[in-house]
């Protein structure tokens, strides 16, 4: 498997900014942020999508959600609200094969999407 740009950023080949680092976790902004708060959470141990690291690690998971709350609180979006999401494959938009967590806030996100 080669490389991603999330490894990448971890190794610190390419600059990201960093919100949170933990001994399991990195989070840092998005670069094409979709909400005024849009940080990425991804767990140090590559997995492809987050159906791959639940059924492998769910303590990495569990870190990668705390990780996202922690986040949430630094941002000062966990009291007013925020959302949690990943997108696995490629009809729902995984661009990364490196499962990771989008959280959003800072403003009304409205319902999710449905049909």
């Amino acid at each position: 498997m080669s490389e991603t740009l999330f490894e990448k950023i971890m190794a610190r080949e390419i600059p990201a900014d960093i919100v949170l680092e933990t001994e399991t976790t990195l989070a840092f902004r998005d670069i094409n942020p979709r909400a005024t708060t849009h940080v990425l959470v991804i767990p140090k141990t590559r997995y492809r999508n987050v159906a791959d690291l639940a059924a492998a690690d769910p303590q990495l998971l569990a870190d990668v959600i705390s990780t996202a709350d922690e986040v949430a609180k630094l941002e000062g979006v966990a009291a007013s609200g925020y959302r949690v999401t990943f997108n696995t494959g490629d009809d729902a938009g995984q661009t990364v094969f490196h499962v990771h967590a989008h959280v959003l806030g800072g403003q009304s996100l409205g319902p999710e999407a449905s049909r």
